[in-house]
């Protein structure tokens, strides 16, 4: 299982339905959701297209039909397997392998989807909190990059997630 520190503070705020987003603990400084997207569009076999399953201006990273060798749970809609949300909001859905997503959820980096409890959606699919500072970035992107190896079919994460800000005790997930 790879290295995943806590995420330091409380859990942010979020919308309990559809659409799913995060409503408080935004990054102050907008160069902050820049280059996070920068560096996972620079993923190689990643194309950035509007998403085919989240709100109008969601930018989805949707990977080469021939890199696609990841399981159906590996993808949110078609080749889409994460997408960044737009201002205000900043998080980011995404899928995991399941022991993944649910460390991920634990350590306080991210919630399950809503559709996850009724069961309309894998115990992939998580919604990954905005990054708030450098720290923070460096794990998001690391998450990201644990997304595109599940949806080309190497769910082998990156063995170190570690490479953040020193993080608070851990907070345990109240999705499910």
């Amino acid at each position: 299982m790879p290295i995943l520190p806590p995420r330091a503070g409380p859990r942010p705020a979020t919308s309990p339905g559809i659409p799913h987003a995060q409503l408080d603990q935004q990054p102050t400084d907008p160069r902050i959701h820049a280059t996070l997207a920068a560096r996972v569009f620079a993923l190689p076999g990643v194309a950035e297209r509007p998403s085919g399953i989240s709100v109008p201006g969601a930018r989805a990273l949707v990977l080469d039909p021939v890199l696609a060798a990841g399981p159906s749970d590996a993808f949110l809609v078609g080749r889409e397997f994460a997408h960044l949300h737009p201002w205000p909001d900043h998080s980011l859905h995404l899928c995991l392998p399941e022991r993944l997503a649910d460390a991920v959820c634990r350590a306080g980096w991210a919630e399950w989807h809503p559709f996850v409890a009724d069961g309309l959606l894998p115990r992939t699919v998580v919604l990954v909190y905005a990054p708030r500072d450098e720290g923070e970035l460096r794990v998001v992107a690391r998450l990201v990059e644990a997304s595109y190896h599940f949806a080309l079919g190497q769910p082998g994460a990156p063995a170190d997630l570690s490479q953040s800000t020193p993080g608070a005790p851990k907070e345990e997930s109240t999705r499910p």
